[in-house]
């Protein structure tokens, strides 16, 4: 459960296998993710640091808050959707009035598709071997 603190406030976000905690500090509007500038960690790519920011930018809060955020597990895209569930957490616990915004945009709720578990007699998960009538 996310909580508040009187310096910070944090959320946690999962997708896949992908864990990650969000603290927003009052600040200039910096992201630091497991200790490196945002855009380094997602080594340059601006498609992903723009989906991060997303839920800061639909409440307007680009400018007003530092975030750091440690992300464990999981691949680049797991990874880049905890971090955006945490730091929407994050803000509704510090302004519950974005709740509404932030809940239509789709940015509140966990994504609870996970990888198909290989099953017995199968290639893969649903991967066959080709029919042969004949």
């Amino acid at each position: 459960m996310p909580a508040k603190n009187a310096k910070y406030t944090y959320g946690n976000g999962s997708r896949k296998a992908a864990t990650a905690t969000a603290r927003l500090y009052k600040g200039k509007g910096e992201i630091t993710i497991n200790g490196k500038p945002a855009l380094e960690f997602l080594s340059g790519n601006k498609t992903l640091m723009a989906e991060i920011t997303d839920p800061l930018a639909l409440t307007q809060k680009q400018k007003e808050y530092d975030i750091t955020v440690l992300v464990k597990g999981g691949g680049v895209a797991g990874q880049v959707d905890a971090i955006k569930l945490a730091i929407s957490r994050a803000l509704v616990l510090e302004f519950p009035e974005f709740r509404p915004v932030l809940k239509k945009a789709g940015l509140m709720k966990r994504d609870p598709r996970e990888k198909e578990r290989k099953h017995y007699g199968l290639r893969s998960a649903r991967k066959r071997e080709q029919f042969s009538k004949r």
